[in-house]
């Protein structure tokens, strides 16, 4: 019933009863666990993220020497230094190599590391950013309680997963493959909503609400905040783009659909994406990407432009107008 509720069919977590053997404390409510909890995380993410970034630079073909800038997502980490540093010493990257991090950002996180390296390409002719997201649920595990029912559908939902892209402006044609062209970027946030999405790091790990009331509040500004996007190449008809769209639940794509009128391949890959993997906070957005590239090298696709959009804690809304690249 629960696989029903959430679509997910598949799903990757670090926890495991070998962990959970390995530190029994984390079957314990109530216990102070922040500290071993932190020590799985911290080590997990590394090297989901490392594991994700080889095989990101390998299709690139290009030695991790030419990368000039690192925009590192996580809401999974807590340390000094950030695990920024430590990617970058276990992929080799250069010294002088110009890390970011962006932390505790949530579902929105993928898509603003990409406005990030966005801004960073395009102000420093000739470099390439690479971006990695890395995510567990470890932080927030919770021993099932009878009276948490509703954490069973959050287990069932979100897993974890890394991710990585390489960012650049100028792409040297007998090298480089780009898939899209990132064209415009924008934030907004909805007053009064920073309670929706809320987390409170606490002795006993992170402590994760969601509210029922998201797919509404979404909705509630989803169509002005496309059309922001699209007004900049003058496209009135939200069936006129292709979308990629970071799937929080099966409820929100469902409420986007509606309120949009979209046909229903229009969402496809969302849904693909929370199938084979749940929702992996910061990282969902990259495999909803990978899915659009290979529909665009197939020619699946014949709209020219698209929208990615994801939705974080604020409500927070990150959203980029794009062009494939067939």
């Amino acid at each position: 019933f629960i696989g029903k509720t959430t679509t997910v069919r598949t799903r990757y977590t670090v926890m495991s009863k070998e962990l959970l053997d390995e530190h029994p404390e984390l079957r314990t409510e109530g216990t102070p666990t922040l500290t071993p909890r932190l020590d799985i995380c911290n080590a997990a993410v590394l090297e989901l993220g490392a594991t994700a970034a080889r095989a990101a630079l390998g299709e690139w073909g290009r030695p991790a020497a030419d990368i000039t800038h690192l925009v590192y997502i996580s809401s999974s980490e807590l340390r000094l230094p950030g695990g920024d540093l430590f990617l970058a010493t276990r992929l080799g990257l250069h010294p002088n190599t110009v890390r970011t991090s962006l932390l505790f950002l949530g579902c929105s996180g993928g898509a603003a590391a990409l406005r990030t390296a966005k801004d960073v390409a395009e102000n420093n002719p000739g470099s390439r950013v690479l971006v990695v997201a890395a995510e567990t649920t470890v932080l927030g595990f919770r021993p099932p309680s009878p009276d948490r029912p509703y954490d069973l559908v959050g287990a069932a939902l979100f897993g974890d997963g890394a991710s990585a892209a390489i960012i650049g402006a100028g792409p040297i044609a007998a090298e480089e493959s780009p898939f899209l062209e990132l064209q415009f970027s924008t934030q907004e946030f909805l007053p009064g909503t920073d309670k929706v999405i809320d987390g409170k790091i606490t002795e006993e790990g992170i402590n994760f609400k969601l509210g029922r009331d998201l797919p509404e509040k979404i909705e509630s500004r989803i169509e002005g905040f496309c059309r922001t996007l699209m007004d900049r190449v003058g496209i009135k008809e939200f069936n006129d783009v292709f979308w990629a769209v970071h799937p929080g639940g099966p409820a929100i794509l469902n409420r986007l659909e509606v309120c949009l009128e979209l046909q229903p391949e229009k969402l496809k890959i969302s849904r693909k994406a929370l199938m084979n993997y749940g929702n992996v906070s910061s990282n969902t957005v990259f495999y909803v990407l990978e899915y659009l590239r290979d529909e665009l090298k197939k020619g699946m696709i014949r709209e020219e432009w698209g929208l990615i959009l994801a939705f974080g804690p604020g409500i927070t809304f990150e959203g980029m107008l794009v062009r494939g690249i067939n």
